[in-house]
């Protein structure tokens, strides 16, 4: 028994005694090791292999689209010599007047920038702007085209590009809408458009469940159709697809400087708080119209979705975070815009202060860019006097776009209120709505208001006129004597500011731009009035249309829209843009 080892049995017994010894130090010098190098290899090799990924796909697409790009320059320099050629010859004069000197329409609105003879006024490279909805024709377009005209007349000889996914149009078709619609006259041969097939991986209906997180995925893919018809030389983005900015970082680094105007955060503090909110109750309304005047998710937070919805949005928060902070330039319409960017975008863009790679981006503060109104045109065409006064009807004016945000809900409930309770003030009034209809579904919402004006037996008292053109809108300015914006957190409102430019008594909702930064006291007295609820906004109407003395007030409300002159934008546009060129370089072109 004690031999148990013996012979071929002891052979056996000390192969598995080395065994388990080499089984030992296997696992002690070379598994275990591994293990514990693993995590860090991966957190050094990952980011590499991310970067390599990004840097790959950005090499295949310049390559994919530089024969676009020569095409572009080629047809820039034709299009320059035609257009020269036909000043020279013609002899019509005013039209070619009015075109040929696109340069000296508002020209000193870019003299500061120009002073001095800066080495980049050269400037020859591509600017490409992001605005799949180019054609829409509200506020954020009026931005688009005057950052188009103020970069062209800072910089003559750059190519400014905008990937729109309006197929339907062509570029003299949108020139010439731009100029109907804004009075906004802009050099045609330097000015390109290209045309997006996945628009509709951006809009609302495409994406029922989900939606921020499915829009914002579908800018990812509307990027990469952009960039996949042309790599620019600074990217902008004027719609507010922050996603597409982060996709630019990660295709181009910072060999494409990147540039975001934000009219309004995709998701803001104030939207994860009105889940807890359940909308006030408005008299008269519905419970989704009360909901609405703290937005159209007011009051979702409750319950086990409620729950989850917070979480996603959250989540979302952080992404959306994550990809505004890296854009190079960040302009804000407003303080209360720029207010939620900070807290959003700023700590990030703050961290990078410190790294090698962020510090040029972090250097740049978000600056607030005021949006351009035409307060000058609307100083000279809308006269505001006590003769003036004897023309002003018993209009209160709503200019808008028909999207739900908007709210045309609470303000035609708020008018039925006015007309219940006003007595003699109401009488003979009338609500006009003008706004454009980008697409099926704002047909949709007007048909629906429609039903509405007809359920609450104001039809003859109300308007609606649909993609009506700037000289229409001068008309109803000068007619109308009360303007009305109703929605919640408005990023800043340039329909405001026109009424107060034109005179007119601004009755809006006390809440973002409006409140904060355009009806505000002049002197100490008020320009116009603030309301939450249909009741409040019918007691504004009131107030409003039984002035004692309109004229005083329309006299401060117009001074009070001097602040937000196209003059005044174009200088803080070229302000931030001369950071984009200057990252980018002077030289472009060989």
């Amino acid at each position: 028994m004690a031999d148990t080892c013996a012979g071929h049995g002891a052979a056996t017994c000390s192969g598995q005694n080395n065994f388990q010894f080499m089984d030992g130090r296997f696992f002690s010098h070379v598994i275990l090791p591994i293990l514990c190098f693993t995590p860090i290899a991966t957190l050094i090799l990952l980011p590499l292999l991310w970067r390599a990924t990004g840097s790959f796909l950005g090499w295949y697409l310049r390559k994919k689209t530089d024969g676009r790009k020569c095409h572009i320059l080629e047809l820039v320099d034709a299009d320059e010599k035609k257009f020269n050629e036909s000043r020279q010859s013609s002899t019509s004069s005013a039209e070619s007047a009015e075109d040929g000197g696109w340069e000296k329409v508002d020209a000193h609105t870019t003299g500061a920038a120009r002073n001095g003879d800066s080495p980049d006024d050269d400037w020859d490279g591509i600017v490409g702007f992001f605005h799949p909805f180019c054609n829409a024709g509200g506020g954020g377009e009026r931005v688009l085209w005057a950052a188009i005209r103020a970069t062209q007349q800072r910089w003559p000889k750059a190519k400014c590009v905008v990937y729109t996914g309006d197929h339907g149009v062509t570029k003299d078709a949108m020139l010439a809408r731009v100029k109907n619609r804004f009075n906004i006259h802009l050099h045609p041969p330097t000015i390109n458009f290209l045309y997006l097939s996945t628009r509709h991986w951006v809009l609302a209906s495409t994406w029922p469940r989900f939606t921020l997180a499915g829009q914002s995925l579908g800018s990812l893919i509307l990027a990469w159709d952009a960039f996949s018809l042309l790599v620019p030389d600074i990217f902008v983005d004027t719609m507010g697809y922050a996603f597409a900015l982060g996709l630019a970082k990660f295709l181009f680094g910072a060999s494409v400087p990147t540039g975001a105007y934000v009219h309004y955060p995709t998701i803001s503090t104030d939207m994860l708080d009105s889940l807890d909110t359940q909308g006030p109750a408005n008299a008269g309304a519905s419970d989704a119209n009360a909901s609405a005047a703290r937005g159209v998710n007011a009051g979702q937070g409750a319950g086990a979705r409620g729950k989850v919805k917070k979480a996603y949005w959250r989540l979302f928060a952080a992404i959306y975070s994550r990809v505004g902070a890296s854009a190079d330039v960040v302009m804000t319409n407003s303080t209360w815009t720029q207010g939620h960017i900070r807290r959003l975008w700023g700590p990030l863009r703050d961290a990078r202060r410190n790294s090698t790679s962020g510090a040029a981006a972090a250097a740049h503060p978000i600056a607030v860019v005021y949006p351009p109104v035409a307060v000058r045109e609307l100083e000279h065409e809308v006269e505001v006097t006590p003769a003036s006064e004897a023309r002003r009807e018993k209009v209160l004016l709503y200019i808008a776009q028909f999207r739900p945000e908007k709210n045309h809900q609470l303000i035609l409930h708020a008018f039925a209120e006015f007309l219940k309770s006003a007595g003699d003030t109401a009488r003979d009034a009338k609500l006009v709505l003008v706004g454009s209809v980008r697409d099926d579904q704002d047909s949709k919402r007007v048909y629906q208001l429609r039903l509405l004006v007809n359920e609450l037996q104001i039809r003859d008292r109300v308007e609606f006129h649909l993609d009506a053109s700037w000289p229409e809108i001068l008309d109803w300015l000068r007619r109308a004597s009360v303007g009305v914006n109703g929605m919640w957190n408005e990023h800043f409102g340039i329909g405001v500011v026109e009424y107060q430019a034109a005179g007119l008594v601004a009755v809006v909702h006390d809440s973002g731009g409006p409140k904060l930064d355009i009806v505000v006291d002049v002197d100490g007295k008020p320009t116009g009035f603030h309301a939450t609820t249909a009741k409040e906004f019918a007691d504004g109407f009131r107030a409003a249309m039984s002035l004692s003395d309109p004229y005083a007030v329309r006299q401060r409300a117009r001074q009070s829209a001097k602040r937000f002159t196209e003059e005044e934008f174009a200088k803080r546009w070229t302000e931030q843009m001369e950071k984009l060129v200057a990252a980018k370089g002077v030289k472009t072109r060989t």
